[in-house]
C-alpha cells in the first residue's frame, strides 16, 4: 500500500510551522518492510484525527539506515512476513535504546502482528529460527505450523470492544508485568489460541495482532494514542475544532461504526 506522498508531507510541514503549539510529530516504524494487510491505514487514521481535532501532524516514515526524528510524540509499526522481520532486526537493535528510553518515557506505540512480536522478548520460526526482539514488551512468540486467522472482537476495560482481523502463526505468551490488550471469547483465537489474551501493553505501548487495518475501525482506540500523545507533549488533549472539522469527525465515526458491525458480523 502506497505510503503518504511527497506533497501531503510538505503541506503537513508547512500547516505545522504556521501554527505554533499544535504540533505531533508521528513516526510510522519501518513501513517499507513492515506495512501489510492495510496497516498502513493506522498512519492515516491517526494523521486525519489529529487534523480534524485541530492539531497539525507531521509524519516522519522511518526505514533502514535513515535519520531518527528529532522529536517524536506518537509511533506507529505494521506487520510483515518473516523475511521482512529479519531485513529489519539490525536496524532495529540498532535503534533499541532509544525505543526502550521512549518507551519508558511513556510514547505512545501501537505495535501490529510482526513489530509486535520483535517489540517482545524473542520470535522463534516455524523452521527454528530465532529472532531476538528488543525486550519492550514482556512477551514471546513460537512459530506454529496452524494458522489463526479471520474477524476477531476483543474486550477491552479500556477501549470497548476492538474489532479487527487477525491472521498470524505465531503464537504469543505474555510474561512479566505486560498485561493483555483485551481478551477474546473463542479457542484458537487471540494471542495463542488458549488463555483467550489478545494483544499486550505495558505502559503506553500497545502490541495486537489486529490488522483491518485496526484504527480506523476503532475510534477509541485512535483517541487514546492521539490523547496521550498530546498529553504529553502539551500536557493536556485540547481539540479546536471549527464546524466543518467536527462534521467531518462524526462522518467518519458513523463509518467506523458502520465498518464495525459489518466486521463483527462476518463468519471467520
Amino acid at each position: 500500500m502506497p505510503a503518504m506522498n511527497e506533497a501531503t508531507r510538505n503541506l503537513a510541514d508547512t500547516e505545522a510551522d504556521t501554527r505554533p503549539g499544535r504540533r505531533i510529530d508521528v513516526v510510522s516504524l519501518y513501513p517499507k518492510d513492515m506495512n501489510i494487510y492495510g496497516d498502513w491505514g493506522n498512519v492515516l487514521t491517526v494523521m486525519r484525527r489529529l487534523s480534524l481535532y485541530g492539531y497539525d501532524p507531521v509524519l516522519h516514515e522511518y526505514n533502514q539506515g535513515d535519520p531518527w526524528p528529532e522529536h517524536v510524540d506518537l509511533i506507529l509499526g505494521g506487520g510483515g512476513q518473516d523475511n521482512g522481520q529479519k531485513k529489519i532486526t539490525d536496524d532495529l537493535f540498532a535503534r533499541a535504546d532509544t525505543l526502550r528510553a521512549l518507551a519508558a518515557d511513556g510514547v505512545p506505540m501501537l505495535m501490529i502482528c510482526g513489530l509486535y512480536q520483535l517489540f517482545g522478548e524473542y520470535f522463534e520460526t516455524v523452521d527454528g529460527t530465532r529472532l531476538d526482539g528488543i525486550g519492550i514488551l514482556g512477551a514471546y512468540t513460537v512459530g506454529r505450523e496452524h494458522r489463526m486467522i479471520g474477524n476477531l472482537v476483543e474486550h477491552s476495560e479500556e477501549f470497548g470492544d476492538i474489532i479487527g482481523y487477525e491472521n498470524h502463526s505465531g503464537q504469543t505468551f505474555l510474561t512479566g508485568d505486560t498485561k493483555p490488550l483485551g481478551r477474546v471469547d473463542a479457542d484458537g483465537t487471540g494471542n495463542n489460541g488458549t488463555d483467550h489474551t489478545e494483544g499486550a501493553r505495558f505502559g503506553n505501548v500497545i502490541g495486537t495482532y489486529m490488522h483491518g487495518s485496526v484504527l480506523p475501525k476503532n475510534p477509541r482506540l485512535a483517541d487514546g494514542l492521539i490523547r496521550i500523545a498530546a498529553e504529553r507533549r502539551f500536557g493536556a488533549f485540547s481539540p479546536q475544532q471549527d464546524e466543518q472539522q467536527s462534521t467531518e469527525l462524526r462522518r467518519i465515526d458513523d463509518f467506523a461504526q458502520h465498518a464495525r458491525v459489518v466486521a463483527a458480523s462476518r463468519p471467520r
